[in-house]
Parts: C-alpha cells; structure tokens; sequence
C-alpha cells in the first residue's frame, strides 16, 4: 500500500512492511492474551467475547505514525466500548427483535459518519455494529452490565497502552515495527465529500439484513447486519463508487466466511471444553489480523472461528444450527451491502469532485 503518487512498492518495502505486520499482530494479539489470561486464571473463560471487542482497538491504524495511530485507536475504542454499553443495555432491556434492528441501523448510520470525519482505517462502522449486535443477543445474567463494559473498555486501555508503550521506547523489542508509509496528514474538520451518502448506504444495508434475517426467521439476524456492512468498507468516501470492487469484497466475505465455517465445525463439533475454546480465541486472533490487509478471503478462514467459538462461549448452542445460520447470515448480509451501493451511487457533484482527485 503506498501513498498517492508514490509509485509502485520495492521488494524491501514489501519485506518491510509485511514485517510490520507481524509486529502489528502481536500487538494486537497481546492486546486480547493478558485479559484472556487473567478470564482464564479466575474461572470465566465465556466472558472473552467482551475482551474480544476492547482488543479490537489494537486494529486501528496499522499503518499510521504513532501518534496518529494512538489518536484512532482512541477513537476506535470508542465506539467499540459503546457498541458493547449499547448491546448490553438493549440485552437487559430484552427488546423485541425489530428494536433491535432499528437501534443497529440507526448505529450503523451515525458509525458510518464519524469513522469517515475520523479517518479511521480499518474504515466504517463494522466493528462497531459487530459489537452492538453480538453483546445484544447474549441472555442477561452472564455478568452485569457494568461488568461487561469494564471488561470491553479494560482491554481497550490496555491495547492502547501498548500502542502507547511502541511511542514512548521507540518501537524496540516484540512490538517493532517499520515505518514504510509516510502518510501526509492535514487535519480537518469538515466531512468528507459524500459521507452522508455512505451514512444512507449503511443504513438502508443494515436495516434491509437485520429485517430480513428478522423474517426469515433465521438465528443471529444480528450477523446479517454485520455482514452487511462489509462490502460498504471498500468504498473511497469523495470517489466515484466502485461497484466492481463492493461486489468483490462481497464474494471474498461469503467465500471465507464458508472456509471458516469448515474450520468451526472441526473444533466445535468434538465439544472441547470453554479453556480450550478460549485459548483457540486467542491463537486465531493472530492470523486474522496478519492476513487482514494483504488477503481479506484468508483472514476470514480464521475470523469466522474466532467469531463462532467466542459466540458458543458466551451463549451455547447446538453446532451445527449455528453455523447453518451464519452461512445463511452472510449471504443475506453481503447482498443488502451489495444492494445498497449499486442503488445509491452518490451525486454527480460528489462524484465529479472524485474525478478531480485522482
């Protein structure tokens, strides 16, 4: 990935950086391990759903300058500790199916505006709506709310610490990373052009999955809505819409997720007890995250388990129903995404201002 203008990469700039993406995986990885470890250590490996979503904050700004990258990883923590306060709240409230759809549109919407004022990269609200929708449908009584954000926003600190830690030692040792972007960052304060647009985007997807999923009475109408959102991420806000790249994003996310499905079912279908479904959460996070930026088919081979076993975790159920439903989940997902980029392309302003820029 090279800045605007930069050329093609050398062969030790893309040594370089897939280096970095090692450094960054283990920052990432260690991000969710010292939580997990202590769940482990006290007895409650099925809360690691929540430490799941704090170490998420890890994601942000691979490839940013420090200080920017610690910025945006504040920013992503964010919203991730509110999808899990929201999720949580909506869970104790037990609301009916269809609230629960309008509360995830109406969050992916607002998501959608300020990760694109924000800049954040991984770009949208995905992450976010994952939150919300995953913590909403765990029954109450697990752990209390408060307990459930603590954890959330506990590991979110410690992600940040360590990005923190990388600033202040000058990247040595397990965390080094290097730098092979120099990004030029100019700071603003206006919305980018056609970032309402996006906002309309993300919520017509969401709100056309969850309501599906809603009516076709399939389990986890929530993994519908995130799934929703992931073609939408490919799309440059003040550009002109590339539909053949959403409709790629959307084959990438259908063909992984059934890669990882295969690899759920060999390590749920044995029914190996929560200490070791909690370690396989820990260990898939490194490959999900090393693959995430140079194949997003891949990553999701290792994702998808991630998201099943850390599921089963915090809310058993039978296997088997449950990968069912997230292939089907998916499917309704990815072409209320689709939908919704091809029918609405933005405006001919929005789009000639795209063509200027490039």
């Amino acid at each position: 990935m090279t800045p605007h203008g930069a050329g093609r990469p050398t062969a030790g700039t893309l040594q370089a950086d897939r280096r970095s993406d090692h450094g960054h995986a283990a920052r990432v990885v260690l991000g969710l391990m010292v939580p997990g470890v202590v769940l482990l250590a006290v007895g409650r490996p099925e809360l690691i759903l929540y430490a799941v979503f704090g170490s998420f904050t890890g994601m942000y700004g691979r490839l940013e300058a420090p200080r920017s990258r610690l910025r945006h990883q504040f920013h992503g923590a964010g919203m991730l500790v509110t999808g899990v306060a929201l999720g949580v709240a909506f869970s104790e409230a037990r609301v009916p199916a269809v609230v629960l759809v309008l509360g995830i549109t109406t969050f992916a919407a607002v998501g959608s505006l300020l990760t694109d004022w924000l800049r954040l990269r991984p770009g949208g609200p995905f992450f976010g709506i994952f939150a919300f929708g995953a913590t909403a449908t765990i029954s109450p009584g697990l752990v209390s709310p408060w307990g459930a954000v603590t954890l959330c926003a506990a590991t979110a600190a410690w992600s940040i610490a360590l990005g923190l830690a990388r600033l202040t030692t000058g990247g040595t040792g397990l965390l080094q990373e290097i730098p092979t972007v120099q990004w030029s960052r100019v700071r603003k304060t206006t919305l980018p052009a056609g970032t309402g647009v996006h906002a309309l985007r993300h919520a017509l997807a969401t709100a056309v999955a969850g309501l599906s999923g809603v009516m076709l009475g399939v389990d986890h109408a929530n993994w519908a809505m995130t799934a929703a959102a992931v073609p939408l991420a490919v799309v440059a806000i003040g550009e002109v819409l590339d539909l053949d790249a959403v409709v790629h994003r959307a084959v990438q996310r259908v063909t992984g997720t059934l890669v990882g499905l295969a690899v759920t079912a060999l390590v749920l279908l044995p029914e190996p007890g929560p200490v070791v479904l909690a370690s396989a959460v820990m260990v898939l996070l490194f490959p999900t995250e090393l693959f995430m930026s140079r194949h997003y088919g891949v990553a999701l081979g290792f994702f998808t388990p991630l998201i099943m076993i850390m599921t089963e975790l915090a809310a058993p159920s039978e296997p088997a129903t449950m990968i069912v439903a997230r292939g089907v989940d998916t499917v309704i997902g990815v072409a209320a995404g689709v939908a919704a980029a091809a029918l609405i392309r933005g405006n001919q302003a929005a789009d000639q201002q795209g063509r200027s820029r490039r």
